[in-house]
Order: C-alpha cells, then sequence, then structure tokens
C-alpha cells in the first residue's frame, strides 16, 4: 500500500547525505530497523523505485526520517538530496521488514556495527533505545572514511554522555582526527575485541553496510567468540539488498537510468513528486 508523506524538515548531514523528514498521516507505525520503498513519478508517468532504511525511532506522530547518500550517477538519490523541498509529498511503502529489527523489549546486549551509509537503521536503533529507557548496554562500532564523514555526530555523542549504557567508537578508514589513538584503517580482529561487546555476554549484533564490510565484519564477531545465530546482517550495494544473518535473505531491484521526452533525466524535473527511497541509489 502507498501511502504519501509530506516533507516537513531537511537537514544536511555531510555535503552528500540529507535527512529527509516526512508526515505521513494514516502511518502504521514501524519498528527500528525496518525500510520503506519511496516511488519518484516523473510527468510522463515513468516512474522509480528505491529503497531506504527509517532513521527514526517509532513515534506516534506518523514521522518518518530518511537519510539518503547522494551516488554522482544515482536516480533518484541527487534529487532527494538536492532538490525536494519542505511541502513537496513523497509517496512511500512500508514499513518492511521483521528481521532486522530491534524492539525495546529485548533485554539483552546490544552490539551494532556500521559501515557508512549503513548506521542508518542503527540510528533508528540507537534512537528508540534512548527514548524508551532502555538499560540494555548498547556499543556502536561506527567505520566511517574520515570525520567529515560522520552522520549524526552530534547527537550520537549526547546520547553516549547522557547515557552510560550507550558507547560509540569511530573507525576512520582513510583520514583519522589529530591525535587520534588508531591510525587510520579498517576494522579488524584487534579493533573488534577492544571495542565490542564481550562475547560472554551473548550480544545480539547487527551489522549494516556495503556487501564485503559486512561479511567481514561478521566473520570477525564470529572469531571472536559471537553465535552466528545472533549477528544479523543488513546488506546494500548498487544494485539490490540483502538481509539476514549469517543466512541471508532479501531483494531488491534497481531501475535503469532513464532520459524523459523532454531529454532531462527523469529524476525529477519539476514534477510534484511522490517519492521513492533507497539505500545507496
Amino acid at each position: 500500500m502507498w501511502r504519501v508523506g509530506m516533507v516537513v524538515a531537511l537537514h544536511d548531514e555531510t555535503p552528500t547525505a540529507r535527512t529527509i523528514a516526512l508526515e505521513v498521516p494514516d502511518w502504521p507505525g514501524h519498528v527500528a530497523g525496518q525500510h520503506v520503498d519511496v516511488r519518484l513519478t516523473a510527468p510522463d508517468e515513468y516512474s522509480a523505485v528505491r529503497s531506504y532504511s527509517i532513521a527514526s525511532a517509532p513515534n506516534s506522530e506518523g514521522r518518518v526520517e530518511l537519510t539518503v547518500e547522494r551516488l554522482a550517477n544515482g536516480e533518484v538519490s541527487p534529487y532527494l538530496t538536492q532538490e525536494v523541498a519542505i511541502g513537496d509529498r513523497l509517496e512511500l511503502r512500508g514499513p518492511i521488514g521483521g528481521w532486522f529489527v530491534w524492539r525495546p523489549q529485548q533485554t539483552e546486549p546490544v552490539q551494532l556495527v556500521a559501515g557508512g551509509s549503513g548506521l542508518v537503521p542503527l540510528m533508528a536503533m540507537i534512537r528508540s533505545h534512548a527514548a524508551t529507557g532502555s538499560t540494555a548496554p548498547l556499543r556502536l562500532l561506527n567505520s566511517v572514511r574520515e570525520p567529515g564523514a560522520v552522520w549524526y555526530r552530534d547527537e550520537l555523542q549526547a546520547i553516549s554522555d547522557g547515557d552510560s549504557s550507550v558507547t560509540i567508537t569511530y573507525a576512520y578508514t582513510r583520514a583519522a582526527p589529530k591525535d587520534w589513538p588508531r591510525p587510520p584503517g579498517r576494522i579488524d580482529a584487534a579493533l573488534i575485541a577492544h571495542s565490542t561487546l564481550p562475547s560472554n555476554l551473548s550480544p545480539t549484533c547487527y551489522v549494516c553496510g556495503p556487501t564485503s564490510f559486512v561479511e567481514s565484519a561478521a566473520g570477525l564477531l564470529t572469531a571472536f567468540g559471537n553465535n552466528p545465530d545472533k549477528i544479523r546482517t543488513e546488506r546494500f550495494g548498487p544494485t539490490r539488498l540483502l538481509r539476514g544473518s549469517v543466512r541471508i535473505a532479501a531483494q531488491q531491484s534497481v531501475l535503469p537510468k532513464r532520459i524523459c521526452k523532454c531529454k532531462v533525466p527523469a529524476s525529477w524535473h519539476g514534477a510534484p513528486l511522490v517519492s521513492t527511497c533507497s539505500f545507496v541509489l
């Protein structure tokens, strides 16, 4: 079922990533970790559908926030990150997903591992954890290219400063801040051992990011002693989204790039858009 939401706020997380807040009057509610499909329709009725994780915590106001990263050759993301305006209407379907989710009723420790824009569904979990006053220990290991690429930095800092059960660790892969204790590099066994919850606490682990990142991080968590059945993963790439644990399931198709009859890319010249969300597309 497609619903129409109105854009009520926009916030640039970085020069290439934007959070879009929507009010959806008949929104049925969501669980942290779920996603939506978003559909954009051009004047000639060509449409493209993309899937995006929900960044906001569950709420009773019908508010849904999506954070979109712009891709240079994307069909949908340039419109959503550069052109969409407050008051525009976007069409979305969802919420979707029931495996890669965190619910406040879960009392076990939670280990989150994010790669780049894979932080989005994990941010919904962190926000839900804070909003419900959960005391379950929660750690986030957030892998980003450089300090300027960190999403939600101030909010994450405020949450961790105000809640002793929440710990945030950054791994910078290309450039680290001055005097950072660890040189730039990918997440490795030493960082997993130092920065994640001990496996003997039996945490539920959520890993989200590009496929290669997820496979590496899930393997390191398993090698560190975590039960593979408690490692839930969500992988994305330029053509599909895969959800699962060390078993994988799901789907997402990508529509081909198309040029409108007026020779303006179908994304999405002046149309009163019903928008479509997708992970990195």
